[in-house]
C-alpha cells in the first residue's frame, strides 16, 4: 500500500480472490511496498483499448493464412506437409516466446514491448507480403509469430495495472473476445481482398493497420495511472530471470494455470488453425462453403460464452475449477460423439452443437491466468502469466502433430487421428487434479493475511 497521510493506520481494502498476491515488508511481509488496486475509470478503458486494438491487429495477421492457403500453395509451388509448416512453425515462436515476453514485460514495462511485438508483426507482414521464396516466407511468419507472443501478455498486464482486481478476470475474457473478432476480420474482410485483389495488395495492404496502431501506442499508452507505479526491478541480469522464473514456478496457481490453458484451449485451436477444414470435408462428406460456416460458428460462438465465462468468474471466483473441469469434460463428450457416431458421417446438427462447445475452449483457458494472477505479486504478473500462456500452445502443437502422424499411419483414418485429443486432455486433466488442492489453499493463506493486514503509515 502507499504509506498514508494519517498518522493511525487504515484498514486496507479486502483483496478479491482474483487480485494478485500483496507481498509484504514494511508495508508487508517481502520488503516490497504493496501497491493500491487500480481505480479504472474512463481513461482506463482508454489505454487498455489501445493495447487491445494492437492485439486485434496482431491476431489478424496471426490468422490471415488460414484463408489463403491454396494461394500460398501456389504461390511457393508447395504441397500440404509444407504448408502446414506455417503455422507448426508459427506456433513453436509463439509458444518458445512466452516465458521471455513475460521477463521483459516485467522488466522494461508494457509499453515498450507492445511497441516492439507491433513492430515485429507489422515487419512480418510486409515480408510476407513481398516474400517470392518459401524460406523468405517462412522467416516472415516467424517474425511474425515473434512479434504476435509480445502482444497477449502485454494486454493482460495493463488489465491488472488499470482496473480493480475484481475486475481481471473480466477484462481478460474481453481481451480474448477482441482477439476472435480480429479472427472474424481475416474470414470476412482479408479473404474477398485476397480473392479479388491479389496477394500482395491484401498482405501488404493489411499491414497498414499495424502502422496505424503504433501512433496512439507510441503517444498516449501508459504503463500504469498516476500514483500506481510499481518499486523498480532489481538489477542482476540473469538472476533476475532465473528468480522471477523459479518464483513464479513455485507457485502451485501459476503451475495450475498452465495446466488449465494446456487442457481448455488446444482442442478448437487445432480444429481452427489446420484439421478442422480436412475433417468436416474429407471425414463428414460437408462441402467447403458449409465446413467453413461451422469454423466461423466456433469463432462466433468463442465470444459470446467469453462474456459469460467473464461475468459469471468476476461474480464467483470459485467458479473457475468448476467451469474449466465442466468445458473439459463436454468437450471429450461432445468430441467422442461424435467420433462414435454409428454410420459414416455425424449429423449436421451434432457437428455444430460440437462446434458451439469448442468455442467455450478460449474463454475457458482464461482461467489458467485466473489461477496465475492471484499467485503473483504485480511485479512478477507478466513471467507468471507467460508461464501460463505457454501451455495451451504446447498441448496444440503436439496435437496437431500427433492427427497429422496417424492419419499418415492410419490412411487418413480421422477417428483413429482424433483420439489423440482425449489422451491430450487426460495428461490436462491428472494435473489438474492433482495441483488444485494445493494451489486453492496456498491461494487462501496469502490472501488471508493480506486482508487483515494496515496499511503503513
Amino acid at each position: 500500500m502507499n504509506a498514508s497521510a494519517s498518522s493511525a493506520p487504515s484498514p486496507s481494502p479486502s483483496p478479491s480472490p482474483l487480485s494478485p498476491s500483496v507481498p509484504s515488508g514494511p508495508s508487508g511481509p517481502s520488503g516490497v511496498a504493496a501497491v493500491l488496486d487500480p481505480p479504472g475509470g474512463r481513461r482506463a478503458v482508454a489505454v487498455w483499448s489501445i493495447g487491445v486494438a494492437v492485439y486485434f491487429v496482431a491476431v489478424i495477421f496471426r490468422t490471415s493464412l488460414g484463408v489463403a492457403g491454396l494461394e500460398a500453395a501456389d504461390r511457393f509451388h508447395v504441397n500440404a506437409s509444407a504448408l502446414s509448416t506455417f503455422s507448426l512453425l508459427q506456433l513453436l515462436v509463439y509458444a518458445g516466446m512466452q516465458v521471455p515476453v513475460g521477463l521483459m514485460v516485467d522488466r522494461l514495462g508494457t509499453k515498450r514491448v507492445l511497441t516492439l511485438g507491433a513492430v515485429l508483426f507489422t515487419a512480418g507482414q510486409i515480408g510476407f507480403a513481398l516474400s517470392p521464396t518459401y524460406a523468405m516466407a517462412l522467416a516472415a511468419r516467424a517474425l511474425l509469430g515473434c512479434g504476435d507472443a509480445m502482444t497477449f501478455i502485454s494486454v493482460l498486464r495493463l488489465g491488472t495495472r488499470w482496473f480493480p482486481a475484481r475486475r481481471g478476470a473480466l477484462m481478460a475474457q474481453l481481451a480474448g473476445l477482441v482477439g476472435m473478432a480480429g479472427n472474424l476480420v481475416s474470414t470476412l474482410v482479408l479473404a474477398p481482398v485476397l480473392h479479388g485483389a491479389g496477394w500482395v495488395p491484401a498482405f501488404a495492404g493489411s499491414a497498414v493497420a499495424g502502422l496505424l496502431v503504433l501512433v496512439p501506442l507510441t503517444l498516449f499508452l501508459r504503463d500504469h495511472p498516476e500514483g500506481h507505479a510499481l518499486p523498480p526491478a532489481p538489477a542482476g541480469g540473469g538472476g533476475f530471470v532465473r528468480r522471477q522464473i523459479r518464483d513464479s514456478w513455485r507457485e502451485p496457481g501459476t503451475r495450475l494455470g498452465l495446466w488449465v490453458h494446456f487442457t481448455t484451449q488446444f482442442p478448437a485451436m487445432v480444429f481452427l488453425l489446420l484439421w478442422g477444414m480436412p475433417f468436416l470435408v474429407e471425414a463428414q462428406g460437408l462441402d467447403r462453403t458449409a465446413a467453413a460456416g461451422l469454423l466461423t460458428l466456433i469463432v462466433a460462438a468463442n465470444m459470446g460464452w467469453g462474456l459469460v465465462y467473464g461475468q459469471v468468474i468476476g461474480r464467483r471466483p470459485a467458479a473457475r475449477l468448476p467451469l474449466a473441469l465442466g468445458t473439459v469434460a463436454v468437450t471429450a463428450l461432445l468430441w467422442a460423439s461424435v467420433l462414435l457416431y454409428p454410420g459414416e458421417h455425424a449429423p449436421m446438427w451434432l457437428l455444430a452443437t460440437l462446434c458451439v462447445v469448442l468455442g467455450t475452449c478460449g474463454p475457458a483457458s482464461m482461467i489458467g491466468f485466473d489461477f496465475a494472477r492471484p499467485a503473483n505479486p504485480a511485479q512478477r504478473q507478466g513471467t507468471a502469466s507467460g508461464i501460463t500462456n505457454m501451455g495451451g500452445f504446447l498441448a496444440s502443437m503436439t496435437t496437431l502433430l500427433s492427427v497429422g502422424v496417424l492419419l499418415d499411419a492410419t490412411g487418413d483414418d480421422y477417428r483413429i487421428a482424433f483420439s489423440s485429443v482425449f489422451v491430450v486432455e487426460l495428461l490436462g486433466l491428472t494435473q489438474i487434479l492433482r495441483l488444485r488442492g494445493k494451489a486453492l489453499a496456498r491461494e487462501r493463506e496469502r490472501l488471508t493475511p493480506a486482508a487483515a493486514a494496515p496499511a503503513a503509515v
